[in-house]
């Protein structure tokens, strides 16, 4: 995959994340992507919905083709980003589910719990997730009914 053909990135973290956040975007980095931190770069409390929220809506106006979240377990942000129409998250934690979350489910946004996966884990899932794409096939017409729901409950405002 050369430079161009690589989606573009945005991750974030709340306090409990910083480490693997910081982690992560250096080996992404290494291997040649842009990967944009909304951060955050302390370890005073932030509450994780603000961080979540502000990068989802960031993939859902597809500023990003992609995004990364990590927080203590991965699932309060995997809660979080699935609030906002249009994005689709998986808190991931094997090579199974990073794989299938974009190949069945078209999941645009990852999460990652800084408390539970160490850094070697977690950059392997990213990377499975990264090469990867959506399959289409028999999960289309799932995924199409996702987007319908979104459709449905999306603000008029």
């Amino acid at each position: 995959m050369n430079d161009s053909d690589k989606p573009k990135l945005v991750i974030g973290a709340d306090n409990l994340g910083i480490d693997l956040k910081t982690a992560i975007r250096g080996h992404l980095e290494e291997q040649g992507f842009a990967v944009d931190d909304i951060g955050v770069d302390s370890r005073d409390p932030v509450d994780y919905p603000d961080i979540g929220a502000a990068l989802a809506r960031k993939v859902a106006d597809g500023a990003y083709d992609r995004g990364i979240l990590i927080c203590g377990t991965g699932a309060g942000m995997a809660i979080t980003a699935n609030k906002v129409p249009g994005v689709r998250a998986v808190c991931v934690q094997d090579p199974y589910t990073a794989e299938r979350a974009i190949a069945s489910n078209n999941a645009q946004v990852i999460t990652l719990g800084q408390l539970i996966t160490g850094p070697a884990v977690a950059t392997m899932l990213v990377d499975i997730w990264l090469a990867n794409e959506f399959q289409g096939g028999r999960s289309a017409p799932k995924v199409a009914k996702m987007d319908a729901l979104d459709d449905q409950y999306r603000s008029t405002d």
